[in-house]
C-alpha cells in the first residue's frame, strides 16, 4: 500500500505498516536480535506518525467536531502513553528481561489506539471536514513525517505551535543519530 491521498488515507497506510513489524516481531523467538532492530524501525514510524498526527490532525479534529477537544485530548494522552513505553524500550536490547514485556504493552497500545481511530476518529473527521481539507491534510502530514524527530521524546510538547517548531530541529538530530548507529536500517 503506497503512500498518498487524504489525511485518513495516508494514516491507515502508517497503521498498516506498523501492524506489519507487530506480526515480524511476534513471529520471532523471544531474544532474537532482529526483534531489536524490528521494534526500533517501528519506533521511528510511530514517533513521525504521532508527530504529524499532533501538528495537524488533531487541530483539525478541534476545529471541525463538535467533541473535537475531548477527542484530541484522549488520542495525545493515547500517544504519551505509547510513547514512554517506547522511551523504555529505547535502552533495552530483545534478550532483556524487560523487552517483551515491554513490547507487548506497546503493541496492546497501539492496536488500541488504531482500532479507536479507524471507527471513531477517522469516520467522523471523514463526514465533518471537507474532501479538499482532508488532501491538504494529507499532504501537510506527509511533510510533517519527513522532518519529524525518529526517537522518542516524552517531555517534547505535542501541541501546537510549539510542537511544529520543536519538531524539525529535533527531527535532524535523530536522523543524523540513526545514521551514525545505523538504527532502523534492515539487516
Amino acid at each position: 500500500m503506497g503512500h498518498g491521498g487524504n489525511v485518513i488515507q495516508e494514516l491507515i497506510t502508517d497503521h498498516r505498516e506498523v501492524e506489519e513489524f507487530f506480526g515480524r516481531i511476534e513471529a520471532l523467538p523471544p531474544g532474537s536480535a532482529e526483534r531489536k532492530n524490528l521494534c526500533d524501525q517501528a519506533t521511528i514510524e510511530l514517533v513521525r506518525h504521532s508527530v504529524a498526527e499532533e501538528a495537524y490532525l488533531y487541530p483539525a479534529v478541534r476545529e471541525h467536531l463538535t467533541d473535537g477537544d475531548a477527542l484530541a485530548d484522549k488520542e495525545i494522552e493515547d500517544h504519551s502513553r505509547a510513547e514512554r513505553i517506547m522511551k523504555d524500550l529505547e535502552g533495552l536490547q530483545a534478550d532483556d528481561p524487560q523487552f517483551d514485556m515491554l513490547m507487548a504493552q506497546l503493541t496492546s497500545e497501539i492496536r488500541s489506539h488504531v482500532a479507536d481511530e479507524e471507527q471513531n476518529l477517522f469516520p467522523k473527521m471523514e463526514a465533518a471536514c471537507p474532501a479538499d481539507a482532508l488532501m491538504d491534510l494529507g499532504e501537510k502530514v506527509r511533510r510533517a513525517k519527513k522532518m519529524a524527530p525518529t526517537r522518542p521524546h516524552p517531555s517534547a510538547p505535542d501541541t501546537p505551535p510549539a510542537n511544529k517548531l520543536l519538531a524539525p530541529g529535533v527531527g535532524l538530530v535523530d536522523r543524523m543519530r540513526d545514521a551514525l548507529t545505523g538504527r532502523g536500517k534492515e539487516r
